[in-house]
């Protein structure tokens, strides 16, 4: 398995942990979920590109 691959896998199960909906998280709002998805979204664009 590739670092890019396990670094996807991690941040996909934080984003998950970070949804609004879970009782431990209402009160933080979208802002966690928004910042991790834009850092799963850079690290995506980064494999598709050959970086990582």
């Amino acid at each position: 398995m590739s670092l890019g691959t396990l670094l996807i896998i991690i941040l996909i199960l934080i984003l998950l942990g970070a949804v609004p909906a879970w009782p431990y998280s209402r009160g933080w709002g979208y802002g966690p979920s928004g910042i991790l998805g834009v850092v799963l979204i850079i690290v995506l664009i980064l494999m598709l590109m050959g970086r990582i």
